[in-house]
């Protein structure tokens, strides 16, 4: 291990950030791409947030998932790459293709510049984006790995664009990978410490929450889980020989309720949380408001469904073992308050309620 050197992509952020923590910790020597070389500052401050030591920083590679250029130079020498990058905008994009293209065409740039440079294994981050949004599985049963999303029914654009990207992956290394192996992690709502003001949309729905800008809640569940325990999860798939050629679903528990999430930082953040509000929205409402707002139009076909999803491959294959899903959002709240990321009570108008 001690020595050995894995790239990131997307070091700044949310996941990237955090999965560079946990390799300079454990003794990695790591090299992370960025976009531009304004971003590196970014990353530094984000590592010492996370309590970096001093001295352990990552080393910066430019590249960009829809250039060719600059990948064979952040590849080179890299014994492992976690492929962390892929574009998750908290707004609706104007056409798929801005979303579905880099995915999948970054993916295959990755890939194929890690099977020239004789990398021994990609971890791909995919989502449960790319399990989740087909049939629902029989008699209540929980999705796995086994389930797979259909990209030609009414999704939205990021869940084809995780989805096309993943399956994109998969051929290319059944069809032309060579000596590289792939393991692929599919997490569902990563939440957990925020390490700067960019931080993901998971955890900004947390901020909202918080702020007050969200008067109603709409029926809608999703599953949770640490931005820690993913970083786990793909440092276990990264060197388990039994993580090859398997995807590995990341998720705490069963699937929570917004009003559950609502309710647990309220109870667990007291005075924080005071803006916090459980008033549920009539489906109708929703609806409503969805024939003008384009985001809102995303959720409307997920009112009301109970969906679950199993840890159980992750458990049983890669000994992982995810911390409570409340203890995920407590911890986001926290360090949202801790880095002074709330709108303060001037700011948001009005009393607490």
């Amino acid at each position: 291990m001690s020595g050995e050197l894995v790239l990131v992509t997307g070091g700044s952020g949310f996941l990237g950030a955090h999965c560079i923590l946990d390799l300079l910790k454990a003794g990695y020597r790591v090299r992370t791409t960025v976009r531009s070389a304004k971003r590196e500052a970014d990353v530094l401050a984000m590592l010492k947030a996370g309590g970096a030591e001093p001295g352990a920083v990552p080393s910066f590679a430019i590249a960009d998932l829809m250039a060719d250029a600059g990948w064979p130079r952040a590849v080179a020498g890299c014994d492992y790459v976690l492929h962390v990058a892929s574009p998750f905008p908290p707004g609706v994009p104007k056409h798929e293709d801005e979303l579905i293209i880099p995915a999948r065409e970054g993916a295959l740039r990755v890939l194929r510049s890690a099977r020239d440079a004789g990398v021994k294994r990609v971890v791909l981050t995919s989502s449960f984006a790319a399990i989740g949004y087909g049939r629902l599985p029989s008699g209540g049963r929980p999705f796995t790995e086994e389930n797979w999303t259909d990209p030609a029914g009414k999704v939205s654009a990021y869940v084809k664009s995780k989805t096309l990207a993943e399956r994109a992956a998969w051929d290319f290394i059944a069809a032309e990978g060579g000596a590289l192996e792939l393991a692929v992690v599919n997490p569902v709502g990563i939440f957990g410490p925020v390490l700067g003001a960019d931080h993901s949309t998971s955890t900004e729905f947390i901020q909202r929450m918080m702020d007050g800008a969200m008067p109603g809640l709409p029926r809608l569940s999703f599953g949770v889980v640490d931005v820690r325990d993913v970083v786990d999860l793909h440092l276990r798939a990264m060197t388990n020989p039994a993580a090859r050629g398997e995807r590995f679903l990341a998720v705490a528990g069963d699937f929570m309720t917004v009003r559950e999430m609502a309710e647990t930082l309220r109870a667990r953040l007291g005075d924080a949380a005071a803006r916090v509000s459980t008033r549920m929205l009539p489906d109708w409402l929703v609806r409503f408001v969805g024939l003008f707002s384009a985001e809102a139009a995303q959720i409307v076909p997920e009112l009301g469904k109970a969906k679950n999803a199993s840890n159980e491959k992750a458990v049983r294959m890669l000994g992982w073992a995810p911390r409570p899903r409340e203890d995920a959002l407590v911890a986001t709240g926290e360090s949202l308050i801790g880095l002074g990321l709330l709108k303060t009570s001037k700011q948001r108008g009005g009393k607490p309620r």
